[in-house]
């Protein structure tokens, strides 16, 4: 049947306050919006709850927490009743995305009374726990592929320091060169604001950018004449290396061949010498080493950047290329892997998406 969500949990607040919890020693887990904080001498809930986060970043964000627990302020307790498993409201909300009920600009907030009214499907108390089961086992999975992604991801830079060495020790003792030694050219994109359109070719700014790939799900567009224009300045190639460099800083990935795009101004360009393979430069950028001297180069005003003058100051090597050509191969083979993964992690998640509506839409 059909019921508001108000009708299945109460509300409950914090006035703990993450100062509360710093050097305490307790054996009661307090949580915050980013997970566990710490363990304190008291409890505020001694069974099993849902904390929503009402204030600040991840706003709306729900987190399911064990009982003899509590949270700090900025979070809301939702308390579920006799006719309702916890773990069968963790899902709901989770389903009802309360994020969209955010108000305030510089600090985003959700109340209760607002999203109270959410209608949803509430099963028999035996149902729920089937849903329960079926949707935990889905997520394990999910979780189980992540981790996959993720050991992939630490065995290609074990390989890269298996070849290379630790670069802020400078294992190998490779000659450093500033970047603008390195390269042959470094860029950023258009300084002024182009003209969008709903489709045509892709425009990209750093947000666009990840570590290692291109995110074109969120991306803008220009059209052709508009690409003629900037393209007066850089036309990017295969093979270019990408950084955000404006806002979350340091972000890094390779051209791919085929891909038709211009830039704004907070995503940066570097073509390197031939010397230099374009795998390589990326892995570099992303170490440690290389991350190290971005965070002390850029500028920080209201948001974090990197200007062409800090990027041509960065410091990196260049290693015999038979060495960089190994490792390019060796990032051939387990990309592969990970495009296997990745296809069941999306198949995965379709399906979890695809129970979450059926269950609860």
């Amino acid at each position: 049947m059909k019921v508001k969500l108000g009708d299945v949990c109460d509300k409950g607040s914090s006035n703990l306050k993450q100062s509360d919890v710093i050097n305490q020693n307790g054996q009661y887990p307090v949580y915050g919006a980013a997970g566990l904080l710490g363990n304190i001498d008291s409890y505020h809930q001694d069974k099993p709850y849902v904390a929503v986060v009402k204030d600040g970043a991840g706003v709306g964000r729900v987190t399911l927490h064990p009982g003899y627990s509590s949270v700090i302020g900025t979070l809301q307790y939702l308390l579920p009743k006799e006719n309702v498993l916890p773990e069968y409201l963790y899902y709901v909300t989770k389903h009802m995305h309360l994020e969209k009920y955010y108000t305030g600009a510089t600090i985003p907030h959700i109340y209760f009374k607002d999203y109270k009214n959410e209608k949803f499907n509430l099963d028999t108390i035996e149902k729920q726990q089937r849903i329960v089961d079926i949707l935990k086992k889905t997520e394990n999975i999910i979780e189980s592929r992540q981790q996959e992604l993720q050991k992939l991801d630490d065995l290609i830079r074990a390989r890269f320091v298996e070849l290379f060495g630790d670069l802020r020790t400078n294992t190998k003792e490779w000659k450093i060169q500033a970047f603008s030694e390195l390269t042959d050219l470094i860029t950023d994109g258009e300084h002024a604001t182009p003209r969008r359109t709903t489709n045509g070719i892709y425009l990209l700014s750093a947000r666009n950018i990840l570590n290692h790939a291109i995110q074109l799900d969120d991306v803008d567009y220009i059209d052709q004449e508009e690409y003629d224009r900037i393209a007066k300045r850089v036309v990017p190639q295969a093979g270019d290396v990408l950084i955000s460099c404006s806002g979350t800083v340091g972000r890094c990935c390779t051209v791919p061949v085929g891909l038709k795009f211009q830039m704004v101004r907070s995503a940066a360009l570097l073509r390197f010498k031939p010397e230099i393979n374009p795998k390589f430069a990326e892995y570099m950028i992303t170490s440690e080493y290389l991350q190290e001297q971005i965070n002390r180069l850029k500028t920080a005003s209201s948001q974090a950047n990197l200007f062409q003058g800090k990027i041509a100051k960065l410091k990196g090597f260049a290693p015999p290329m038979e060495l960089q050509q190994e490792f390019n191969a060796f990032v051939a083979v387990i990309d592969k892997s990970k495009a296997t993964v990745q296809k069941a992690l999306d198949e995965t998640q379709l399906l979890f998406d695809s129970l979450m509506q059926q269950y609860f839409g």
